[in-house]
């Protein structure tokens, strides 16, 4: 029997474990895509093979079936969306700053996040449909948390004096509810206005309207609440625009 020398080669377990991790990574980038564009029931698990450059059979080692592929898919960009809003409710500032920067980025996620949009649209109609599907649980691990930060939020906010005495639902529908409406209606604001609703420019003078009104209506002192939405606007650039099918624009 011969015994292994310290000089010879050991197995690379890291370098496997890392390339596990990326393939997983890859299936999942290329199903929120496919999931996104075609729903559970239109998508194919060899498009989504192709995209992530693995064989089938990959993907069903790590998956085990096209159902829990969309689960997973769904439940890593809805973190991403419940991440991000909470990396916002718990920035070192006051609510009113905070409640701003939420709706600012809030205008930017549907601006930028196509695909959390259509498959939350997908999840709606499975519900209206009488299906079972994910929505129930993405509200509990998503939108639940965002609405009881929200609450808190705006109930700091008052009890300071910062905000104005309001019901705080009504103030989060008048913060989050402006941009669902704008870009659930772009098809009919592009036979109404002058411009169009996604041009670059004209989406730059919407964010810009969106936390001035704020500044403006909901702080009991205005001249601050025209101060903290110049400082977010200031600090938070606009993302990249998204070229938009009107007929396919979805908001969440």
């Amino acid at each position: 029997m011969t015994s292994r020398s310290n000089s010879d080669p050991q197995p690379d377990r890291t370098s496997d474990r890392d390339r596990t991790a990326e393939a997983r990574d890859r299936i999942l980038e290329a199903a929120i895509r496919e999931f996104s564009e075609h729903g559970l029931a239109g998508a194919r698990t060899e498009q989504i093979a192709a995209a992530a450059g693995v064989n089938k059979a990959l993907l069903y080692y790590y998956f085990d079936s096209k159902e829990n592929l969309y689960s997973a898919a769904l439940e890593l960009v809805s973190a991403r969306v419940r991440d991000r809003s909470m990396a916002v409710f718990l920035r070192d500032a006051s609510p009113g700053e905070r409640l701003i920067r939420a709706a600012i980025d809030h205008f930017d996620r549907i601006l930028s996040q196509r695909e959390f949009q259509t498959l939350m649209q997908h999840e709606l109609m499975r519900m209206h449909k009488g299906e079972s599907g994910e929505l129930p649980l993405l509200v509990k691990r998503v939108f639940a948390p965002i609405q009881a930060m929200f609450q808190s939020m705006i109930r700091e906010g008052v009890a300071s004096g910062e905000l104005i005495d309001a019901d705080w639902f009504q103030i989060v529908l008048s913060a989050l509810g402006a941009n669902v409406f704008y870009f659930l209606s772009a098809p009919v604001w592009r036979l109404v206005l002058p411009v169009d609703p996604f041009d670059h420019e004209v989406l730059r003078a919407r964010r810009t309207a969106v936390a001035e009104f704020l500044g403006q209506a909901l702080f009991i002192d205005r001249k601050l609440g025209a101060e903290l939405a110049a400082r977010v606007l200031a600090d938070t650039p606009m993302p990249e625009t998204v070229t938009f099918n009107t007929s396919e624009v979805k908001a969440k």
